[in-house]
């Protein structure tokens, strides 16, 4: 389920991005009371996420649009196909055309790269995750896309759990002090995941007591000499440059969990239109 107060603001701020004094196009050619009728339909398949958003771009620009949906998010849908009706004030529906669509496209793009890096490994126990590469301010429509599309959230935040990566490492002087005081502090249900480049720094956030060590950037072979060496002590979890090509390979090795930057921060936008009869 989303927010509809979150998801109210992030529309706001895009409708008043679009048009801070209005649609001179739309408000000098179109009368008032004019009424339309049209659709949103695929150009291209993929997965469905964000109808709710795009049905709330509409509302909030009035209240008396109607909207018939013929999917739901995390529906496959195919090239043709109808994805919603609409029908209200001409005015409204124009004014909100491109921030709806500009919303809902990414969020379908997301579900359905998601979906499709899924499928590679849905036969292997591993999770594809997202990260914080999101774009400033949608981060928490990015991370429900993901999940329409099948795959997991990582940690939405700074706040939710502790992640020490390498800056962090050498700004408290190693792995095992960064730990340490980490565990000083956070409450006892909070988990302490530790970034690792080598073998040796594999050794130390294990004898650290890390709850999840990631293997950055490791190649295959040393992905899976660490999930030897951990042996179910710590979930593992790889990261860096995985791609749809590699993603089974990197799954084959043992890892708990694989996370994808590209899912949010590269991805490309679903082709949807909007047409008027």
């Amino acid at each position: 389920m989303l927010s509809t107060t979150l998801i109210d603001k992030i529309i706001e701020n895009a409708l008043m991005e679009d048009m801070p004094y209005g649609d001179i196009t739309t408000d000098n050619l179109i009368p008032e009371d004019s009424v339309s009728e049209g659709y949103i339909v695929a150009k291209e398949p993929g997965v469905i996420a964000g109808i709710e958003v795009a049905e709330r771009v509409f509302h909030l620009l009035d209240k008396s649009i109607q909207l018939k949906l013929h999917v739901k998010d995390g529906d496959y849908v195919n090239k043709g196909d109808i994805i919603l009706e609409i029908k209200g004030n001409t005015r409204a529906i124009l004014k909100g055309e491109r921030t709806a669509l500009n919303l809902f496209q990414r969020m379908c793009g997301i579900a359905t790269l998601t979906y499709r890096i899924k499928e590679q490994v849905r036969d292997l126990p591993v999770r594809i995750v997202d990260t914080r590469k999101t774009v400033p301010g949608l981060r928490y429509l990015d991370k429900y896309s993901v999940r329409c599309g099948g795959g997991h959230n990582h940690r939405l935040g700074l706040s939710d759990a502790v992640l020490i990566k390498d800056n962090h490492i050498n700004a408290s002087g190693g792995i095992k002090k960064a730990v340490e005081k980490a565990r000083e502090s956070i409450p006892h249900t909070m988990t302490i995941e530790v970034e690792t480049t080598t073998m040796e720094e594999v050794q130390e956030a294990l004898d650290a007591g890390a709850d999840i060590i990631m293997l950055d950037n490791m190649n295959l072979e040393q992905m899976k000499q660490a999930v030897e060496l951990i042996n179910k002590r710590a979930l593992v979890e790889a990261s860096g440059n995985i791609t749809m090509e590699t993603v089974r390979n990197v799954a084959l090795t043992g890892v708990d969990i694989i996370s994808i930057g590209a899912l949010t921060h590269s991805v490309k936008a679903m082709d949807l239109s909007l047409k008027l009869k």
